[in-house]
């Protein structure tokens, strides 16, 4: 017999963890503190492995349902979802690890420090006024010279023609600098 909400909302703890079946390998684990985890048994490469799919009552049951049928639409398609989701979790921190603002930061602390304190200042103040709101948060392999040009352009607009060319110059060292550590 399927979950329902009142089901999982009305499950007391006990002494023991214990599951109450779902349909299709989902069930829902509540924990001798209280707790409650949806979670999914499947067999994948021959061996059983459990998947989870979140945690009551953030996750609801129709979400949790979804997530079940993604999961097993994955298996369908030989991906591990269990995998899937660790590559997936790696891609995205890599991603804010190469961010443009994170490099940037990385270039000024290594090439900044020889220089003198007003100069300091400016570089800082064009990475936080003029670059870091537009393409910071960008992946650095993903920022286009469009990118670039457009947040050129947005300087240029406000008379500060002489700060373009400052920005062009030290996000020109910033990609340099990206590419030489790899």
């Amino acid at each position: 017999m399927p979950l329902t909400d009142t089901a999982c909302k009305n499950a007391k703890p006990k002494d023991n963890p214990y599951k109450i079946a779902d349909e299709k390998g989902m069930y829902l684990l509540i924990n001798p503190n209280g707790s409650k985890y949806f979670r999914l048994d499947y067999r994948f490469d021959g061996n059983r492995k459990t998947f989870a799919l979140g945690v009551y009552p953030d996750t609801s049951l129709k979400v949790a349902r979804e997530k079940r049928e993604q999961a097993r639409e994955q298996i369908a398609n030989g991906i591990d979802p269990n995998e899937n989701k660790k590559a997936v979790k790696l891609a995205r921190s890599e991603s804010l690890t190469n961010c443009f603002e994170v490099i940037a930061l990385e270039w000024y602390q290594k090439h900044m420090l020889t220089k003198s304190g007003h100069h300091q200042k400016r570089i800082n103040s064009l990475f936080n006024r003029d670059l870091f709101p537009y393409i910071g948060a960008k992946p650095i392999s993903d920022i286009k010279a469009t990118d670039l040009l457009a947040t050129l352009r947005r300087i240029e607009n406000r008379n500060a023609i002489e700060t373009a060319h400052r920005a062009l110059q030290v996000s020109s060292q910033v990609f340099r600098y990206a590419v030489a550590t790899g």
